[in-house]
């Protein structure tokens, strides 16, 4: 499990995260929301350990996170960054064999093992075909698979995402969350990812944490968090919330008079 307890994170003197505290349970998809400015990235870049944290704690099980070592914590909290140069020179093959880096030997040598993880998570972002290609001549939709197929070969129990839906078409973006919530039941994956999409955030998430200027306003279901009044309040456009006609999940609507 994933314990975020009375995080606060400042850049200079203006604070952006005031006492967050959020659990994210093992085998289990929080979806991050709200307006833009809010602390979604923030707060995904401090649990990885990107910033300093002012105070608080993170802590994975029993194991306080901000005291590990980088290597120790990349072997339990893989990243999709919002947005990253990977350098270009690099083969699709190269750029997600870097989620191997915590595990390799004294030699820095991969194993058979090692390239099993790697071709297997390439397997599962329909990114195989392209192993051999430069990451300057893939697009940037396909970039961001190459994030995740890495973060998936590290093999860590948390995984953190931040938007990891930019830049993919609607298939690839259906193709992405089906993978990260099957990821998290069959593997027990803690998920945590900032989505702007409320739709897509209702539909794959298990709970939502909605924030604001920095402060978790609330957490629970979809169901529970996405309604009219908290849209209103939070994102100030009134909007409708609909069921889905299949899975019965809240939708929004947003008013067009």
């Amino acid at each position: 499990m994933l314990k975020i307890k009375n995080l606060s994170v400042y850049y200079g003197e203006r604070q952006v995260l005031k006492d967050v505290s959020l659990d994210v349970h093992s085998g289990e998809v929080v979806a991050l929301i709200g307006p833009n400015g809010a602390g979604k990235s923030t707060l995904i870049r401090a649990v990885s350990g990107v910033i300093p944290v002012r105070s608080g704690e993170i802590t994975a099980g029993e194991t306080d996170v901000t005291s590990l070592p980088a290597l120790w914590r990349a072997r339990q909290i893989s990243v999709v960054p919002q947005a990253v140069s990977m350098p270009p020179a690099f083969t699709v093959w190269e750029a997600v064999l870097l989620g191997r880096t915590p595990y390799l030997n004294f030699l820095g040598q991969t194993s058979a093992a090692d390239e099993a993880l790697a071709r297997r998570a390439l397997e599962q972002v329909d990114m195989l075909h392209l192993s051999g290609s430069r990451m300057d001549e893939i697009s940037g939709g396909e970039q961001q698979r190459v994030l995740l197929a890495r973060a998936l070969a590290q093999s860590t129990p948390i995984l953190l995402m931040d938007e990891p839906t930019a830049h993919l078409d609607l298939r690839h973006q259906i193709d992405l969350l089906k993978l990260i919530a099957a990821q998290a039941r069959e593997k027990g994956l803690t998920v945590l990812i900032a989505l702007h999409d409320l739709n897509l955030a209702s539909l794959f998430a298990d709970r939502m944490a909605v924030i604001e200027g920095g402060q978790l306003c609330m957490a629970g279901k979809p169901g529970d968090t996405i309604t009219p009044e908290m849209l209103k309040a939070v994102y100030r456009l009134p909007v409708h919330v609909i069921p889905h006609p299949e899975s019965g999940a809240p939708l929004v609507v947003p008013e067009v008079s």
